[in-house]
């Protein structure tokens, strides 16, 4: 569940991506299925919602996840990631809050942004430890877990190369990643609900500095509506895998 939030979800800012600074949101609020899938085993094992609300210059965005009941009885989870965000998309302020069974962390990443830098004050609280004060930067732009999903579905597919690669960068409660975006075109997807729909295709990656991954990559598939719907983020597991379904 936890590396699904967190990768649902260093170098210089969107290399370069076009950008089509057309998304333009009112208040949503997304549902989506978590499935637990390995072999024969398709088994719902969480429910997430995505929301975001218009504020007078920018956004607010929250991703809440939890387990079902009977998950709970294995391992609860209750994890949350909220951010707010510029007119363009570009966080203000992120807050990752983790209380998995008796694991209790609350992460919080301050930005601060110019036309040519991105930097970031980070405090990390954990239960029963001492409080860790960190500071990031980079040159360009940065986003973090969550608003990098509204930077995704802002962008221009239609000018977008199939295999095309390209960089952004990451900054989560602890460190700076790069974030690798590789477009793969234009996907027919079916959901839970048997509904069919034409959805773009992307592989994200994620590398530290000295270009080690820092988490395991994930499969994104967002809507070719011109709302950019995110229908479905694929996260490998070492057994198996963890499916996010849009679910209206």
């Amino acid at each position: 569940m936890r590396k699904l939030l967190v990768s649902i979800v260093a170098v210089v800012g969107l290399v370069m991506a076009p950008v089509a600074h057309a998304l333009s949101l009112s208040n949503e609020s997304l549902n989506y299925q978590i499935v637990y899938h390995w072999g024969i085993v398709w088994k719902h094992a969480g429910d997430a919602t995505l929301s975001v609300s218009k504020t007078g210059s920018g956004y607010n965005a929250r991703l809440t996840g939890k387990t079902r009941s009977w998950a709970d009885k294995i391992y609860p989870v209750r994890d949350t990631l909220k951010c707010s965000m510029n007119e363009s998309f570009r966080p203000i302020k992120y807050e990752k809050l983790t209380h998995e069974k008796s694991y209790y962390a609350h992460d919080i990443v301050a930005f601060h942004n110019s036309a040519s830098s991105t930097s970031a004050h980070c405090t990390r609280y954990r239960k029963d430890k001492p409080t860790v004060n960190l500071n990031l930067s980079t040159n360009g732009v940065a986003y973090d877990m969550l608003s990098v999903f509204y930077m995704l579905r802002n962008l221009d597919f239609d000018k977008m190369a199939a295999s095309k690669v390209y960089k952004t960068c990451i900054f989560s409660g602890k460190e700076k990643e790069t974030l690798t975006i590789k477009y793969l075109g234009v996907k027919q997807l079916q959901l839970r609900d048997k509904s069919r729909h034409q959805a773009f295709h992307l592989k994200l990656s994620f590398t530290r500095d000295n270009g080690k991954k820092s988490s395991d990559g994930i499969d994104a598939y967002i809507s070719t509506a011109t709302n950019r719907i995110p229908l479905l983020v694929v996260g490998k597991l070492p057994i198996g895998e963890v499916k996010c379904y849009y679910a209206k």
